[in-house]
């Protein structure tokens, strides 16, 4: 096993976030741990949560365009398709949007785009940034003090923070905050990643390079990951990619190479493009637990896709753990697997289950599933997977 830093109860993190007439999310509050993970029927708005926190960043970097959206694996849309619509409510003016830290930094904005005559840019109708009682921004209708409303007044005054205090920590893991979701082509390097950055791109693009760069970082990172899987003696990156790559297949310029432990030696190697998606995955996931490049504050979207139950369940708490060893990580992830929920240990208040579903108005809602004694009584008997396919968590599809 790979050892890595204890966990700090004194590092601070987004503790709560609002969002308010984006999409499907109508009004939620979401109270966050380390790891959340959100289950539910398809169409329930887990998804929407995920880009409505991509929706912030982007303003907490002070522009939100199709450009800085995309950038955060936000799905492209026609700003009427961002804003709720419901036949029972109002349309609201505005999407407001909130995130409040541990150590009391709030940030909050609303953000406009016409419906009819959509700009290039939404603008910004209020903005406000405070820690504790001290207000650092106040940007609003009545007191306007930003002439170009399409550019926000914190990402501007941020050279002016210590990048020590409070305030610097929360708005730059704000601002680096970014949507996985790997898919096994781009993983294999046969195309490219629409959204390229260090140290992955968001849909598993520079696979080879980043897993070689955390192996100069964590020495027995390769240890942890081969313990999952079981068919490889060794895992390593390489550029000679002649006598292991097909030439029809496209080439990145470094790739993964694995060695299979039940083959003869003349014939145990296999690249990227040829092993199993499985593999590559948990690769993937060990990569951003883990490597000091990756934001402090991510989400990963359908975080089972591709894996055997058993091993969902296995590497959701590997994941756990690699995610809590570092003090400066947070993540949201979507899972419709039901193993994912037997790796997570409920009664660890850093990790956090919630429950998503749409109401008979239609709008999302979200509850924290705790472990309390009556789900602990039921969890003797069954597992959470089971219980979740049972009906007994909520988060089913009605058919």
């Amino acid at each position: 096993m790979c050892l890595y830093a204890r966990y700090s109860e004194e590092e601070d993190m987004i503790k709560n976030i609002t969002i308010q007439g984006f999409k499907s999310v109508y009004d939620v509050r979401l109270d966050l741990g380390r790891v959340n993970v959100f289950i539910g029927p398809n169409g329930s708005g887990k998804s929407n949560i995920l880009e409505a926190v991509g929706v912030l960043s982007a303003a907490a970097k002070g522009r939100v365009d199709d450009e800085s959206l995309r950038y955060r694996g936000v799905r492209p849309g026609l700003p009427a398709l961002y804003k709720s619509s419901f036949v029972s409510d109002k349309t609201p003016p505005h999407i407001m949007l909130e995130a409040r830290s541990d150590d009391e930094v709030d940030f909050r904005v609303a953000l406009l785009n016409p419906l009819e005559e959509p700009k290039p840019a939404w603008s910004f109708k209020t903005e406000y940034l405070s820690v504790g009682d001290t207000e650092l921004v106040s940007d609003g209708v009545r007191n306007k003090k930003n002439l170009n409303l399409e550019s926000g007044l914190t990402a501007l005054r941020m050279v002016d923070f210590s990048p020590g205090s409070p305030e610097y920590r929360t708005m730059t893991d704000l601002q680096g905050y970014a949507i996985y979701c790997p898919n096994t082509p781009t993983l294999r390097g046969l195309v490219p990643d629409p959204q390229s950055r260090e140290p992955l791109g968001l849909a598993g693009g520079r696979l080879a390079e980043a897993f070689e760069e955390l192996k100069t970082m964590v020495s027995n990172v390769g240890d942890d990951v081969l313990e999952m899987i079981d068919w490889a003696s060794n895992v390593s990156v390489t550029r000679y990619v002649s006598n292991i790559l097909s030439p029809s297949v496209p080439r990145t310029d470094k790739t993964i190479r694995f060695t299979d432990r039940f083959m003869r030696d003349s014939r145990n190697t296999l690249s990227a493009s040829d092993a199993s998606e499985g593999a590559l995955y948990i690769l993937f996931y060990g990569v951003l637990a883990l490597s000091s490049k990756s934001p402090g504050f991510f989400a990963i979207d359908n975080f089972d896709q591709t894996l055997n139950p058993r091993m969902a369940s296995h590497l959701t708490s590997k994941f756990c753990t690699w995610i809590l060893s570092k003090a400066s990580s947070q993540v949201l992830l979507t899972a419709h697997n039901p193993a994912v929920l037997d790796g997570l240990d409920l009664s660890n208040q850093n990790i956090r289950l919630f429950v998503v579903d749409r109401n008979n108005k239609g709008h999302t809602s979200v509850r924290r599933l705790e472990a309390s004694p009556e789900l602990i009584k039921l969890n003797e008997q069954y597992p959470l997977s089971r219980l979740w396919m049972m009906g007994h968590l909520g988060g089913v599809p009605d058919v």
